[in-house]
């Protein structure tokens, strides 16, 4: 049997693949996505979700997908090393693209994802931990920059539907949309071509946005998001 040590994780015996389990189950609260996954077709050729488990990146693997997104990092971490020695055994290719919920996302993170969905092969999955933020901008760039939508139309995929909450800290990725359909978008001036000039300014568009005291406490404290 060939040796699987990942991201300081042994899978190579039973009692080491327990222990990436046990902690996968109460350390990332995977106990909580054993029967929900948050997946949903988005387009012909990509799903979105929260961080799958080994069982459920076979279904999808039958399902048809090539190509497995990690939105999370966290490259330590047992779910990782589990994600990572699955993807190795069902045949998947795995990209790591690591994105932040509470913060705008850089200029070169936005060309980046651009290019991402130009490059990777389809049909894929991309997830973060719960599938709600992370994948939800990502969402909005994949439906703007593969599919062709409008942004206006692209931003629905941040919402109630996947437990994206905008009015906490989260709902700082809205808000870099809400700002460019009010300041951009009335002038004619692409989404892409707006991330490019000096209007856009992440330091000080994330200065701008304020989260309600309550949208906080249920992100933060109660949901426990990344």
């Amino acid at each position: 049997m060939r040796e699987r040590h990942l991201s300081g994780h042994d899978l190579s015996t039973r009692w080491g693949r327990f222990k990436a389990y046990w902690g996968s189950i109460w350390g990332d609260h995977a106990f909580l996505r054993i029967g929900f996954s948050n997946a949903h077709w988005i387009g012909p050729d990509m799903v979105r979700a929260a961080q799958p488990w080994p069982y459920q990146l076979a279904y999808w693997k039958r399902d048809g997908i090539r190509t497995i997104v990690n939105l999370r990092g966290g490259f330590d971490a047992s779910f990782y090393a589990l994600e990572k020695d699955a993807c190795e055994r069902l045949g998947l290719n795995l990209v790591d693209f690591t994105i932040t919920s509470r913060a705008v996302p850089k200029r070169e993170t936005v060309l980046a994802a651009k290019a991402l969905f130009e490059t990777i092969e389809y049909p894929a999955l991309m997830h973060c931990k719960s599938g709600a933020d992370r994948a939800g901008i990502m969402s909005v760039f994949y439906r703007h920059f593969h599919l062709g939508e409008p942004i206006r139309q692209a931003v629905k995929e941040l919402g109630l539907r996947t437990m994206h909450v905008k009015q906490g800290k989260t709902g700082v990725l809205d808000y870099v949309f809400e700002r460019y359909l009010a300041e951009a978008e009335p002038k004619g001036i692409s989404f892409i071509d707006w991330v490019k000039s000096d209007a856009y300014d992440p330091v000080a568009i994330k200065g701008d946005f304020q989260a309600s005291w309550w949208g906080a406490l249920l992100t933060d404290k109660l949901l426990r998001r990344e």
